[in-house]
């Protein structure tokens, strides 16, 4: 036992002095002890990736993918996306921005797809909750899906389902700022104080769900629901992931709390790209900028992706 799940265990059954064997007590310890370790892991990385992205901004990701081919360039977008913030409110100025340099559609469709879908926060959970074989899993298949995706997009010459204004607008316009190491670690601090009072209260809502299922759901009830037993289950996943919003730091939680109630590997890594990739207000932002036959094949390419993948871990992990 860790320090910090002796902690948490001491205080909810020996201050507090709830029973450790009432499904309450279970919850309450499941709920401190993956606060405070999530909390930790989210400060220590969110630090560590800001000083990488002080290096990799939107003027050098224009500069680095603008007329590149597809393949190449779709594997460069996906490997830029990982460590870029990107979210929903950033959409419209990040594709017109990619557009404008001449970077291609489907190479752009890489990077929007592997930005929100891995980034620092889902690594650090993935790692600290789940070890390194699953986080270095959800990370490779996200990374394939990102690149596939983008190729099959832009075989497809979807071009002309943009909508018009995308590549008569001007953008915004990214100049590099000079950093000392100083101003980096500056920035570092400043984006680590706030990335982290932004997402901690979607963290402790997701540890919250976690807890809740972690002692009061029945070990059975998801297991038959979410086994690998069930062939449906990886389609059941998918379907309810994608009208949730949410992002990794509330995710990796629930996801954890299902696993240990015996939801698949697959179903729960199916079920949390569907979450991080399809959330329901990124596809109405995005269909300010896509025409809806661009969109339903984003979505469909996606969805059938997440579902395959989930179905083949299922089978190997088995």
């Amino acid at each position: 036992m860790d320090p910090l799940e002796e902690f948490a265990n001491w205080l909810v059954f020996q201050v507090l002095g709830i029973n450790p064997e009432s499904a309450l007590g279970g919850a309450l310890a499941f709920f401190v002890y993956d606060s405070i370790k999530v909390f930790l892991l989210l400060v220590i990385l969110i630090f560590l990736v800001s000083i990488i992205r002080t290096f990799i901004t939107p003027a050098r990701i224009k500069k680095t993918l603008g007329g590149k081919k597809e393949g190449f360039g779709n594997i460069l977008a996906a490997l830029l996306g990982i460590p870029t913030p990107f979210c929903s409110c950033s959409a419209i100025p990040m594709f017109i921005a990619f557009m404008e340099a001449g970077v291609p559609l489907g190479v752009t469709f890489s990077f929007l797809i592997s930005s929100p879908m891995i980034n620092e926060v889902a690594a650090a959970m993935l790692l600290g909750l789940f070890g390194w074989e699953i986080a270095a899993l959800y990370i490779g298949t996200g990374f394939v899906i990102a690149v596939v995706a983008g190729l099959i997009i832009g075989r497809l010459k979807l071009e002309k389902e943009v909508e018009g204004f995308v590549y008569k607008a001007k953008g915004k316009k990214y100049v590099d700022k000079k950093m000392n190491w100083n101003k980096r670690i500056e920035f570092a601090k400043i984006q680590t104080a706030d990335l982290t009072s932004q997402l901690m209260p979607y963290v402790l809502l997701g540890i919250g769900v976690g807890a809740f299922i972690h002692g009061f759901v029945p070990m059975n009830a998801l297991s038959e629901i979410a086994g690998k037993d069930n062939p449906f289950a990886v389609p059941i996943a998918v379907a309810i992931g994608v009208p949730i919003y949410s992002n990794a730091a509330g995710t990796i939680p629930i996801i954890q709390s299902l696993m240990e109630k015996g939801m698949a590997t697959g179903t729960a890594l199916a079920l949390m790209m569907s979450i991080t990739a399809l959330s329901l207000p990124e596809m109405i932002i995005l269909r300010k900028i896509l025409k809806p036959k661009l969109l339903a094949v984003f979505v469909g390419i996606l969805t059938i992706s997440f579902i395959l993948v989930g179905l083949l871990f299922n089978a190997i992990l088995s």
